[in-house]
């Protein structure tokens, strides 16, 4: 009888140690995918992708986790390059454990993926996909950034026309999906407003943007466009300043990027569009922009912010789902009617997965990024 004890006791022991690591655990990790260009032209916006990321599941595990499930990111590196980006895509879509994907960084990218998350029922949350086409390409397609058939004809309206006050445009785009999508739905606003918009684009790995500044230089505009984000921005603004070109700078595309002022040979001389600015007054935005700098090195744009929004969807979609069962498919149902209020303002999506948002205009004062006019503005 005392050894029948002893090895029940041994035995009830052995269980509880087995247990209890895995109440500990709660109801276990849901593991996400993210798309990101850590290298490349792009890699600001990836590396902040991956920090913000990381900096929202850290804080959800941290708090019990969503709905008692801990969160785990692999985030791959896509290079800015869609066809990499649909490489690393099919690659989580077909991992039975990956509830979903957050990313990637471009539009392009995103919608070369649009047909893989489709087929394999898995959602593509982007930080910042904002052609118009890309969310309606996929049930599984979302996007937070807004869309470029409101934020180019905002530029077009109420940043040339308006602010500016200039009829004679230069417009230097990157030759993407993405750029394609920025510049057609700003010409067609350019035309209603009687601005003349002169075009030229160029290979996401160019560098060399002298012939192209010579070109568009000798068409006498009162203001130079760029469209696009990371690098070349910077490179074709100081293109035209080493060819001593007096002419006002306006960028679609970088957000407030401190990285970009570095960049630049005259930093003061920059006007962009933003749907979002870190208002020095605001201790919550202050809060969260010295916490991602004291990780990342440099500071946010609206990029990051968009990224940490997403990991607290996926948060908030798990939570509204309950007791059901985690499934790809009833991420997404969550997804799309999801309401909250996130680091970046009010998250709805419309039917297509993408959201509506207004802008402003933002410029550089004495060397800092300031508002320059609010959303009012454009209303």
């Amino acid at each position: 009888m005392k050894r029948f004890t002893a090895l029940l006791l041994t035995v009830m022991m052995l269980l509880t140690l087995a247990v209890l690591p895995a109440a500990a655990e709660g109801k276990g990790t849901i593991k996400l995918g993210g798309l990101a260009p850590l290298t490349g032209n792009y890699a600001e916006y990836g590396k902040g992708f991956q920090i913000a990321w990381q900096m929202a599941i850290d804080e959800i595990n941290q708090s019990g986790g969503a709905n008692g499930y801990q969160l785990s990111i692999d985030v791959k590196d896509t290079q800015g390059d869609p066809v990499v980006s649909s490489t690393m895509a099919t690659s989580f879509a077909e991992d039975d454990e990956i509830m979903a994907i957050l990313g990637d960084f471009s539009s392009g990218a995103c919608k070369a993926n649009a047909p893989i998350v489709d087929r394999y029922g898995v959602v593509q949350l982007s930080p910042t996909a904002s052609a118009p086409d890309y969310a309606g390409m996929s049930p599984f397609c979302f996007s937070i950034m807004g869309r470029q058939d409101k934020e180019a004809p905002f530029l077009a309206t109420y940043v040339l026309k308006k602010y500016l006050g200039v009829t004679n445009v230069a417009v230097i785009r990157v030759d993407s999906d993405w750029g394609m999508a920025a510049f057609s739905n700003f010409k067609k606003q350019a035309d209603a407003e009687g601005l003349v918009v002169t075009e030229e684009k160029y290979k996401s790995d160019e560098t060399d943007f002298s012939s192209i500044i010579t070109k568009v230089k000798a068409t006498n505009p009162e203001v130079l466009v760029v469209m696009d984000q990371g690098l070349p921005v910077s490179a074709i603004f100081n293109a035209a300043d080493s060819a001593g070109w007096d002419i006002k700078h306006v960028a679609l595309g970088p957000g407030t990027s401190e990285q970009l002022l570095k960049q630049l040979i005259d930093p003061n001389n920059l006007i962009v569009t933003s749907p979002f600015f870190f208002d020095p007054d605001n201790a919550t935005l202050t809060a969260w922009k010295d916490k991602f700098f004291s990780l990342a090195g440099f500071q946010p744009t609206v990029h990051p912010a968009c990224a940490y929004d997403t990991a607290y969807l996926i948060k908030g979609a798990i939570e509204a789902i309950g007791d059901g069962e985690i499934t790809r498919d009833a991420i997404r149902n969550a997804v799309q009617n999801i309401d909250a209020n996130g680091l970046t303002g009010h998250i709805k999506f419309e039917e297509a997965g993408d959201i509506t948002r207004d802008y402003l205009i933002c410029g550089v004062v004495d060397g800092s990024w300031k508002i320059l006019e609010g959303f009012d503005y454009g209303k």
